[in-house]
């Protein structure tokens, strides 16, 4: 079985463990290589156990720990092609770099399938990862989304859990101190996930036999734990399916466990 932890998550940094009793993996290393291994020191697990890092995409709160982790520990980190450049500027995560030219690839690693799927976002490139282990079970992780796309929905709705991208509020959004081009970009189609359209892909992917859910990438300014959890719980509780999930919200700052 897949244990899925996010170790801390939002716009200062996004990291994921994905786990079973034998292979250990993060889906991005962003923050810094201190709060990576202080999380994962709480999760009784080190930068030693870690079998190869995913990366999503190549902004900072995704690949930032890169560099320095890999001075103490070198990993393989699986890339796709236009992402890669950024990590060419940092000399030693490209050393450890294992370049895709698809985006979408798949690779073994332990007992663990990783499979990428494309994401819209105003990234060079971005991707969405599908998790399978031997004993059938899988977990995925989507987030920084501008809006969930049929490919995304496909590629989640065989997943027991996943973590997904509850990013804003639309009114805290629209009323909050941001100036309007950050707005409009956060909004749009390669922007992020708003609660509403969460709320949507989760009901669908419920429909589909998921059964556990962590909200992640909430903004600081323009979205709050309550919000964010209200809004799927209501969606849900509409649909009488709110009984059959499990909701948690990704904490900012240390580890949650799904």
């Amino acid at each position: 079985m897949i244990e899925l932890s996010t170790l801390f998550s939002g716009s200062s940094g996004n990291s994921t463990l994905i786990r079973t009793e034998s292979t250990a993996i993060l889906i991005d290393a962003g923050r810094n290589c201190k709060a990576v291994c202080e999380s994962l020191g709480k999760l009784h697990m080190s930068l030693s156990d870690i079998s190869a890092i995913f990366v999503t995409h190549e902004h900072s709160d995704h690949i930032s720990a890169l560099d320095v982790m890999m001075r103490k520990r070198p990993i393989p980190i699986h890339v796709t092609e236009p992402s890669a450049r950024e990590l060419c500027k940092k000399k030693s995560a490209a050393e450890c770099a294992v370049i895709h030219r698809e985006l979408s690839y798949e690779v073994k690693v332990g007992d663990l399938t990783v499979t990428s799927f494309p994401l819209p976002h105003d990234s060079a490139a971005h991707v969405g990862y599908v998790v399978r282990c031997d004993d059938g079970d899988c977990a995925g992780v989507a987030t920084d989304m501008g809006y969930p796309t049929q490919m995304c929905f496909d590629n989640l709705k065989c997943c027991r859990q996943a973590v997904l991208e509850a990013n804003h509020d639309p009114k805290m959004l629209a009323n909050g101190p941001y100036p309007r081009y950050l707005k409009e970009r956060i909004r749009s189609k390669r922007g992020h996930l708003s609660n509403e359209e969460c709320a949507q892909l989760i009901l669908g992917l419920c429909e589909c036999g998921m059964e556990k859910i962590m909200l992640a990438h909430l903004s600081l300014d323009n979205n709050t734990p309550d919000c964010a959890r209200d809004t799927i719980k209501d969606s849900l509780e509409a649909y009488g399916m709110s009984d059959k999930v499990t909701l948690k919200v990704a904490w900012r700052d240390g580890p949650r466990t799904l």
